[in-house]
């Protein structure tokens, strides 16, 4: 019997490449409205409407990343309070969650990070969103993706050839996540660790070579690619 399996943040630029796999697993994509991530009395409601197994939390603040630096309340109720309320929920119902951090909460020094290496982010988007790990982490029935996506092509016309991270395609993320959906715990999914100029490259010829001073406004981390090695051992 197939498991019936919620996305929150299903409109979003990830959650349009997990449509694809309605029709082998039985996934519903709540809009805003039916489910407010905000309102635990809404969520509690639906989901003892839709009877579900599995909920993947995708829903939150992510871009542009400025826009936690300028608006902390915004990014404070969204990835923090919202994913703290879905938490709690889903601990009532004995419903499996899947919570999507970043790799952006390790420190981003030195790279090749493990699920449990020590972390300190260094932009109100990382601590944002482990914030929202801290409520997922006290529910055991719980699994934790530190995910390294973007899209494909590449949305920018240059690239850092200094700064090391783990990159990987939304559509490969989508494939790994079914891979992983009866997993507990920490997950770091990502590529191969390379620099951001290098992994562009392989899609576009014509990108452009920058570079980023260690000391910079960017909230970019110079090396948050991660140790891949936990993940291989289950998708080998």
């Amino acid at each position: 019997m197939k498991k019936k399996i919620i996305v929150t943040g299903g409109s979003g630029r990830f959650g349009k490449f997990l449509k694809d796999y309605s029709s082998k697993y039985k996934l519903l994509f709540p809009n805003k409205k039916e489910l407010n991530i905000l309102n635990e009395k809404n969520i509690r409601t639906y989901l003892d409407k839709k009877k579900v197994d599995i909920l993947i939390h995708l829903a939150g603040l992510s871009r542009p990343m400025k826009i936690h630096e300028k608006d902390i309340i915004k990014s404070i109720n969204l990835n923090i309070i919202g994913t703290a309320n879905i938490t709690k929920v889903c601990s009532e119902k004995k419903i499996k969650l899947i919570y999507f951090s970043t790799n952006y909460v390790y420190p981003g020094s030195k790279g090749n990070y493990k699920e449990h290496d020590p972390v300190l982010p260094i932009n109100n988007y990382a601590w944002s969103k482990l914030g929202g790990e801290a409520s997922v982490q006290l529910y055991k029935n719980s699994l934790i993706l530190r995910v390294c996506m973007t899209e494909k092509p590449f949305v920018h016309k240059s690239a850092f050839a200094n700064v090391k991270t783990s990159f990987m395609y939304h559509e490969d993320v989508a494939k790994i996540l079914f891979k992983v959906l009866y997993k507990k715990g920490i997950i770091n999914i990502g590529g191969n660790p390379q620099y951001i100029y290098d992994f562009a490259k392989k899609e576009n010829l014509k990108i452009k070579k920058k570079f980023l001073k260690k000391m910079n406004n960017y909230g970019v981390p110079m090396d948050s690619s991660m140790n891949l090695s936990k993940l291989k051992k289950i998708i080998s």
